[in-house]
């Protein structure tokens, strides 16, 4: 079933590198270079599209050749995409070195266009009367904190589920003064940690560390150890099976947020839906695309079947 769902956040120019060898420090590395289009919430939003949903996205964009890139794979995806374009401004870009085994070594984030999504832009009559007729919300911690809290707010007013992505452990406190208002928070255990204020001894402790700081429902990852979730329904834990071989990690946190979402929209509980958020993460690690072109539901419920029941937590 097809759900109408709204994306706010970061939609740029992502350029990822590639080590070919053992990395040498502080020298000059062979290697490869590849540019396509990212952004947490642009990740959420194209695979989601590739699910069928009904997908729109709004986001703050330059009036430069990069903000014509991510225009054009939007419409390529099939989002309804309405962004607000400041001419004289650059696009955002997110450019990473990446190690020979598809690991992260360090990434720059030229993110300061964001800044300029503030709470006045929800006022708009075109984004409230987007919002209006939306299943869910899905906001990135790209936007300022004061976006995103007048965003939960208004989604509690509308009773609408609103769902976050964390990006990176300096963002992720973007979401501190409106946790109580969303319904999920997507993050790894890097960044639950910048939120908690400690890190946790095992998977299974994240939910009571993330409760306490007023947070309603959220998934923790830590690559491919266990992982947890918890919502009002309760908390739960689970070992994703192992993947054969990374393409590139890039993408598979946002995968895992959409293929638990689009779980949790077509009614299932959150514990079965991280089955398929864990099915969707290890079709994108296998890919060397942020978005891998071959993901689909058929694909997605075959990977489901690989992964196992997740335990309760007492």
């Amino acid at each position: 079933m097809s759900h109408r769902i709204v994306v706010l956040g970061g939609a740029h120019l992502d350029r990822r590198g590639r080590i070919a060898g053992e990395t040498a420090p502080g020298a000059s590395n062979p290697g490869s270079w590849q540019e396509d289009v990212g952004g947490g919430a642009f990740n959420v939003a194209r695979n989601l599209a590739r699910l069928g949903h009904d997908v729109q996205m709004i986001s703050p964009r330059g009036g430069d050749a990069a903000g014509e890139k991510v225009t054009a794979a939007a419409l390529a995806a099939g989002i309804e995409d309405t962004p607000f374009v400041f001419l004289d401004r650059a696009t955002p870009s997110y450019t990473a070195i990446l190690e020979r085994d598809g690991n992260l070594m360090i990434a720059l984030a030229d993110m300061d266009l964001y800044r300029l999504f503030t709470p006045r832009r929800l006022r708009t009559r075109s984004l409230r009367d987007a919002i209006a007729r939306v299943d869910l919300i899905i906001c990135d911690a790209n936007l300022p904190s004061e976006t995103l809290s007048a965003l939960a707010a208004l989604a509690r007013e509308k009773n609408l589920p609103i769902a976050g992505i964390a990006i990176s452990p300096a963002k992720v406190v973007h979401f501190e003064n409106c946790l109580p208002d969303l319904t999920y928070l997507f993050m790894n255990a890097a960044e639950a940690t910048a939120l908690a204020g400690r890190r946790a001894l095992h998977a299974g402790e994240w939910p009571e560390l993330l409760r306490i700081r007023g947070l309603r429902g959220g998934v923790v990852t830590r690559g491919g150890d266990e992982l947890a979730a918890f919502s009002d329904a309760g908390s739960f834990t689970v070992h994703p099976p192992a993947t054969p071989e990374i393409a590139d990690v890039t993408g598979a946190g946002d995968a895992l947020a959409a293929g638990t979402l689009d779980a949790l929209l077509s009614g299932r509980p959150l514990a079965q839906s991280l089955r398929f958020g864990i099915a969707a993460s290890r079709i994108t690690l296998a890919s060397p695309h942020a978005v891998a072109p071959e993901f689909n539901r058929d694909l997605l419920r075959r990977e489901a079947a690989l992964v196992a029941n997740p335990e309760t937590v007492s």
